[in-house]
């Protein structure tokens, strides 16, 4: 039988797990000052599963500028989120879903789509005012669609 959680054990996970949801639909909707406001400074984003290297350790005003500029060439862009696992320590937490990215090009010759299909896991800290998320890993499942969408027109 699984534990039963307090009133307050729900609150703080809700809070956590909204957090996540708000940087997701941040990006999406390229609201750039709310994306900014999701991340503790520094933040870790690693991306390596799908471009290689290590790690990059940036602002949060490092990634809503990368982001901006990568989304440009992209008439939508939309995250979709789910399974999510979440553990709570204190002020930490990690939460573990499923994810999946949808990027869009009218103007694209061929496909005018790109799927991205993989696994998040983004580890949070407890600031005065709300989460913020510290790290975010990417694990790529894989791929599918244009690959080349922000150059082909």
């Amino acid at each position: 039988m699984a534990p039963t959680l307090s009133p307050f054990d729900l609150a703080t996970r809700l809070a956590v797990e909204d957090a996540v949801v708000q940087m997701f639909v941040a990006t999406d909707e390229r609201d750039w000052p709310a994306l900014e406001s999701c991340f503790t400074s520094p933040f870790t984003l690693d991306m390596t599963s799908m471009v290689g290297g290590t790690p990059t350790e940036m602002t949060p005003n490092q990634v809503a500028q990368a982001w901006a500029a990568g989304f440009k060439p992209l008439d939508h862009v939309h995250h979709q989120v789910g399974n999510l696992r979440t553990e709570i320590s204190g002020n930490q937490a990690l939460v573990r879903c499923h994810g999946v990215a949808f990027h869009h090009r009218s103007k694209a010759s061929g496909l005018k789509t790109r799927i991205f299909v993989g696994t998040y896991e983004l580890q949070l800290q407890l600031f005065p005012d709300r989460w913020r998320i510290s790290r975010l890993v990417f694990k790529l499942k894989f791929i599918e669609g244009n690959l080349e969408l922000e150059k082909s027109a």
